[in-house]
């Protein structure tokens, strides 16, 4: 089998808030707007992405969305982008989640799905302490309520300890 470009279609509460938060994220507008539907088609990665309006549908803790990049440097050209659009929830710099030495930021969209944008630098034998919640849904994302509204203000900048650095 051979899959050219993978598809994911997410409910949301309110469409306009959400392609407002998808054309910034993704860098790009949508290439589909109906009512009640948008959908967005990016080459790099190979995804289509739609956008459904129904807010009794919008469910929650299902995990995280996220994008790999190849390169530190595209990861960083990516989260001072982002900050200076306002839509950065956590940056993480030199954190072992999941067993992997990571560098990467989040962003979470108006609905509350959580997306990181991640470089990967080595697997390794240590995990963050920050992920060792007794919560197994709290690995890897940044604690945020699907339903709680964040204002830009109230975004922060939060680093976790690298390992070897002694602050565990």
């Amino acid at each position: 089998m051979s899959f050219p470009r993978m598809h994911v279609s997410l409910y949301v509460s309110n469409l306009a808030a959400s392609v407002n938060f998808y054309s910034t994220f993704f860098g790009q507008p949508a290439n589909k707007v109906k009512p009640g539907y948008a959908k967005y088609i990016l080459d790099k990665p190979s995804l289509i992405i739609s956008f459904i309006e129904n807010s009794d549908r919008v469910q929650s803790n299902f995990g995280h969305l996220g994008f790999q990049v190849e390169t530190f440097e595209e990861m960083s050209n990516l989260l001072e982008k982002a900050r200076a659009q306002g839509i950065v929830s956590k940056e993480e710099i030199g954190t072992s989640c999941c067993y992997a030495i990571q560098d990467k930021f989040w962003a979470t969209d108006p609905d509350g799905v959580q997306w990181e944008v991640y470089y990967f630098h080595e697997d390794a034998e240590f995990n963050d302490p920050h992920y060792a919640l007794e919560d197994a849904a709290a690995c890897c994302m940044p604690p945020v309520s699907p339903k709680e509204k964040i204002s830009l203000s109230d975004l922060t900048t939060v680093n976790t300890c690298a390992p070897g650095s002694g602050c565990c």
